[in-house]
């Protein structure tokens, strides 16, 4: 039995749809109940550029900020992804 290529990019839309669709669902919920924010330490650091192509790079501090506990984004960014990339680089 042939799957088309059609097919299979129709079920991965739809799966994809509806995954996100849920984890808002999710979202909403959480955010009802009072747990769908939290907070993750950033650590800030400014590149200041230098002759002969150096840079000098400062640690300005952290801060908190603000994270959704959800899989996907939904307009501020995941808990998940903001503790694995917690350094903002200027």
């Amino acid at each position: 039995m042939k799957i088309s290529l059609r097919v299979v990019i129709r079920v991965l839309l739809i799966l994809i749809i509806v995954v996100y669709a849920v984890d808002w669902t999710v979202l909403r919920v959480k955010i009802a109940h009072g747990t769908g924010y939290s907070t993750v330490q950033v650590k800030h650091f400014l590149s200041t550029d230098l002759k002969g192509n150096k840079a000098e790079y400062d640690y300005l501090g952290s801060s908190p900020q603000i994270c959704e506990r959800s899989l996907l984004p939904h307009g501020v960014a995941p808990c998940w992804w903001l503790a694995r990339h917690g350094s903002k680089w200027e």
